[in-house]
């Protein structure tokens, strides 16, 4: 395996300009000095994406997430205010809560010595602390985090100053409930994991472009969208990708053409740093959520949205072709690309951005690749 010595690392060939520009280093996907760094200043310090809304409909409605190295929990209190907090207790560290539910209790108690907090997060009773001089129920409370909700998604934010999401994500709601009108009306149908031996940025950066796909997802590129149409815009930190697709009588699976005014446009948006939202032909949405487990390997999180809990054998046909086709194809490619990363004959490569910013320009990827940087402040 080449070195990873600083010392011994050819010149760094990004540049601000994407024209110019080659891409990140290779070690930035293997390196484990990198990846911790990226923890504190990615994953500690962006709006990380938990769950749907619904998952948290009533009260004492729980979820529990791991983001950043610290497991978290949202819950619905008694006034009806989802909030987050870490899933830690106050007393001797003890998590509180583990995998999702409903509490039957209307309030948390801790396993360990049954400390008792309110939905609030206010410390409700501590055993025998009446008897403890100068004790302050007050200081003890549950910690917060940010949580905010986002077209029916729930994202929370580990860093108490961080700006809202929604003033960074201009009119990405607009333009998503545009493409899907039954947005609010939607249910979680199907949810698939796939580890993949490659670092998160491979695989993100493999969803920013889709100069790969005639290539390498011919059914996409021929069956679903229309490649001559496809192109992406960059915003502060977000992406939009959007396509005419072909018509239900030429298309890879069937559609209801009636479902959405858009039923004939496919539209996907990336959302920094590790979150995509697609609504294909038809006007169902799919999450695309991916986490890193070490420096080259992940876990993606597919989850498939329509009105119904159980999906139509029409639903399962779109799910199962997208699994089949796209999904596997690109697990695939982000695995030797990851091998590949780790080559002595490969440092870095020139990105393809052209001017007019077509379906075969990375400039997508330079912009994700930018704010990988200023993260790090590199």
């Amino acid at each position: 395996m080449k070195t990873h010595r600083l010392s011994d690392r050819p010149r760094d060939r990004f540049s601000a300009d994407p024209e110019e520009s080659w891409a990140l280093p290779s070690w930035y996907y293997t390196d484990a000095d990198i990846a911790a760094r990226e923890t504190e200043a990615i994953f500690a310090d962006t709006w990380q994406y938990a769950c749907h809304a619904e998952q948290v409909a009533r009260a004492g409605a729980y979820v529990t997430r791991e983001i950043a190295g610290e497991s978290i929990f949202i819950i619905r209190g008694h006034d009806d205010v989802i909030r987050a907090f870490y899933n830690v207790c106050s007393h001797r560290a003890h998590q509180l809560l583990s995998g999702a539910g409903e509490l039957s209790d209307a309030a948390i108690v801790c396993p360990y010595h049954a400390w008792t907090y309110a939905l609030d997060g206010e410390l409700l009773a501590a055993r025998n602390s009446e008897n403890v001089a100068r004790f302050d129920a007050g200081e003890l409370c549950l910690k917060p985090l940010q949580v905010e909700v986002f077209v029916n998604l729930l994202f929370v934010n580990l860093n108490p100053g961080a700006p809202a999401l929604h003033s960074q994500l201009g009119n990405l709601e607009a333009e998503l409930r545009s493409f899907s009108p039954q947005l609010d009306f939607l249910t979680l149908t199907d949810s698939r994991q796939y580890p993949i031996k490659a670092n998160w940025k491979t695989i993100m950066e493999n969803y920013a472009e889709c100069y790969h796909c005639p290539n390498a997802h011919p059914s996409f590129a021929a069956g679903v969208v229309d490649m001559s149409t496809y192109r992406v815009k960059t915003h502060a930190i977000h992406h939009a990708h959007t396509s005419q697709s072909k018509p239900p009588q030429q298309g890879a699976y069937p559609i209801d053409a009636a479902a959405t005014e858009r039923a004939a446009e496919f539209g996907s948006w990336f959302i920094w740093p590790n979150l995509a939202i697609e609504v294909y032909p038809g006007g169902n949405l799919n999450l695309f959520h991916c986490a890193p487990d070490d420096p080259e390997s992940s876990t993606q999180t597919i989850e498939w949205y329509f009105n119904d809990s159980e999906p139509t054998p029409q639903q399962t046909e779109i799910i199962d072709h997208l699994h089949r086709t796209v999904r596997l194809e690109d697990v695939a490619l982000c695995e030797s690309v990851q091998r590949g990363l780790k080559s002595r004959a490969y440092h870095q490569g020139r990105l393809i951005v052209d001017t007019p910013r077509s379906d075969a320009s990375e400039h997508s990827v330079h912009h994700f690749q930018s704010l990988v940087r200023r993260a790090l402040d590199i």
